[in-house]
């Protein structure tokens, strides 16, 4: 991999998944603030540039432990395994954390008061995602995937209600920023999501739990912001084209 200091972090997730590892370890954003090159997020977060680009490259010149390539992917078959994993994923834990989050303000709120700020900022994403995912499964995808079956088959579609498919993914974006910037503050505020050491089991689960649920969360928004997103808005206009030939 030769990262060099005009690629963004985006770009470089993208090419190889395993690099988000590396930008992790750094604290740098990969998903929704991955449009920034390598060397302003350095000049931003006071990094070395040096060091983030030859753990960048040492990641490169080393064989992947999966043959996982998403940027290869059909679109259908991205949006699919969107949907079975990573909606999946958050459908499975959305309310289970709420409970938690809930559960530990109203123990600790009282000498703790930062577990009443994450269990607000969870309950108000927590809302957000529910609706954004329902919005992705009946909007959203089946347009994709009418998309890549007609580039496939070379047939019309008509035009959606929405008009272009850059309507929908202008609003998934900004909802994903949404999330971003709520996890981003309870992060802030959980500690890195290190409990305190009087913290209960329960106070220990949600922590754990949250800190999963945006390690989930960011490799969700990275495969749709940057690599289903743009080649949906490419694909529209292949099928558009294609259709008055």
């Amino acid at each position: 991999m030769n990262a060099t200091n005009e690629r963004t972090v985006a770009e470089l997730v993208t090419e190889d998944y395993r690099t988000a590892d590396v930008f992790k370890k750094f604290g740098i954003d990969f998903c929704c603030g991955g449009k920034v090159t390598v060397e302003e997020i350095c000049v931003k977060k006071n990094i070395s540039y040096e060091q983030l680009t030859d753990e960048l490259n040492r990641i490169g010149q080393s064989t992947p432990t999966t043959d996982t390539d998403f940027k290869e992917w059909s679109l259908d078959k991205l949006a699919n395994y969107i949907v079975e994993k990573h909606h999946g994923y958050v459908t499975s834990n959305l309310e289970l954390i709420r409970q938690y989050a809930n559960k530990v303000a109203l123990v600790h709120g009282g000498h703790r008061p930062e577990t009443k700020a994450i269990a607000r900022l969870y309950n108000e994403v927590a809302d957000e995602l529910a609706h954004h995912l329902e919005k992705e499964e009946i909007i959203l995808f089946p347009y994709v995937n009418q998309l890549a079956a007609a580039k496939r088959n070379n047939v019309k579609i008509q035009a959606p209600h929405f008009g272009t498919v850059k309507n929908p993914i202008t609003m998934m974006e900004a909802e994903h920023e949404f999330a971003g910037d709520h996890f981003h503050e309870i992060a802030t505020l959980s500690d890195q999501y290190n409990a305190p050491p009087e913290a209960c089991n329960t106070y220990r689960v949600l922590y754990a739990k949250l800190k999963e649920f945006e390690d989930d969360l960011h490799t969700h928004i990275h495969l749709e912001n940057n690599i289903l997103f743009p080649k949906a808005k490419t694909l529209e206009q292949e099928v558009i084209a294609q259709a008055h030939l």
